[in-house]
């Protein structure tokens, strides 16, 4: 879990030390699919793994779907690699809609599972606070999240998105949002720097699409302790291909 020095420990992988670390998503859509997809991760390609529940067929109606799921993924997995449980909302780019009821059930199912290391929580849920407190009371770690898929706010607003996150208990405060010119990433990178200066924990900002790449593999320059890479379908716009991500930030890390 998080040390006192800002940095969070998942099994085998450290959050805020180093090199960012890389996040494959498994997009599948049912378990026995996404445990398939598990197996087939070339070694040491992730240093965690997503299982992105709302691409399961019916988890929304079914969170035994979801709860199914995290136990076949974590058994497929490596000791050594920890599992973020993630039902994306509609409303936040997710691949199936669920109302707030819908979505509280299937993350806690996810922590019922006995399998995640950690989970994400969107801020603008209903149950936020409850189910940050729920995973925190089940031994979870809490990636609380927001994405704007339409634009990239100003980098203040930005910044107190994130202290937000913090303060409702995020183990790692993550943000996505949507550039329109090169000043827009700027926007995302200053308020990068902004946050990981006057914080105790990990923070992850990406943004999105093409524009967006540099900030996946340059996060270590600006304080972005994690970026998502591809081992077959992406999960949002932008992602790139997990071998080559690592190799570019590798490059980056030994010019610093």
């Amino acid at each position: 879990m998080t040390t006192n020095d800002g940095r969070l420990r998942l099994r085998g992988t450290t959050l805020g030390s180093g090199v960012p670390k890389v996040c494959v998503p498994v997009v599948a859509a049912t378990p026995d699919a996404a445990v398939a997809d598990v197996r087939a991760l070339p070694a040491g390609v992730a240093d965690v793994v997503e299982l992105r529940l709302d691409h399961l067929v019916g988890a929304a109606g079914d969170p035994a779907v979801a709860r199914h799921a995290v136990r076949a993924v974590r058994a497929a997995l490596p000791p050594d690699v920890p599992l973020l449980a993630t039902f994306r909302s509609a409303r936040e780019g997710g691949a199936q809609p669920a109302d707030d009821d819908a979505y509280a059930a299937v993350v806690r199912a996810a922590l019922a599972a006995d399998g995640a290391d950690a989970v994400d929580v969107e801020l603008a849920a209903r149950d936020a606070a409850a189910l940050v407190a729920d995973a925190h009371g089940a031994g979870l770690a809490v990636v609380v999240s927001q994405h704007d898929f339409a634009a990239t706010p100003p980098a203040d607003d930005l910044v107190a998105t994130l202290r937000r996150q913090r303060d409702l208990g995020a183990d790692v405060c993550k943000v996505a949002v949507t550039p329109h010119d090169a000043d827009d990433v700027l926007t995302l990178l200053t308020a990068t720097r902004a946050f990981s200066r006057d914080t105790d924990r990990p923070v992850v900002t990406i943004a999105m699409g093409g524009l967006g790449v540099v900030t996946r593999v340059a996060g270590e320059v600006f304080g972005s302790a994690m970026t998502f890479g591809t081992v077959g379908a992406a999960s949002a716009p932008g992602q790139v291909d997990a071998v080559r991500l690592r190799a570019a930030m590798g490059l980056l890390h030994d010019a610093l």
